[in-house]
């Protein structure tokens, strides 16, 4: 008996190995938003401007698509969310510890190293919980 493969466009062949390393199945959906998110080094989005983009290029994707690949991203380790506010999550694929710059007015997300942010005293967890991380986020008006 054969056993049929899924051949990978040249095109993804990147895409699909991140996403076979971080556990996740190469549907054609995750292939094209990860191919978006990651050929351009580090970058902060969001569920709605990587839907736009994807849309730029041709994919014809639902946004509830896009907001499940980003969730199933994030708890593969592919990314990292950065929640801004209730209503505004960003999705940031420079898993290095650092911190972030929110300009308040334009919505953008900029990188700070973590080297220039210095907590001087954390609570401590409550019993049974550790702390994970610190995220800080400095709101700037501009």
């Amino acid at each position: 008996m054969q056993i049929m493969t899924k051949v990978i466009e040249p095109r993804f062949r990147a895409a699909a190995e991140q996403l076979r390393a971080a556990g996740l199945r190469t549907t054609r959906q995750r292939l094209v938003l990860a191919d978006i998110l990651f050929e351009r080094g580090n970058r902060h989005v969001t569920a709605e401007s990587l839907f736009t983009e994807a849309a730029e290029r041709g994919s014809r994707l639902s946004l509830a698509t896009v907001y499940n690949c980003l969730h199933q991203f994030t708890a593969a380790g592919l990314l990292r969310m950065v929640t801004v506010d209730a209503g505004r999550a960003y999705f940031d694929t420079n898993l290095s510890a650092h911190h972030h710059f929110y300009y308040e007015r334009t919505g953008e997300l900029r990188d700070i190293p973590e080297t220039e942010v210095a907590v001087a005293r954390l609570p401590a967890a409550p019993n049974g919980a550790k702390i994970a991380r610190v995220d800080v986020i400095v709101r700037l008006e501009d």
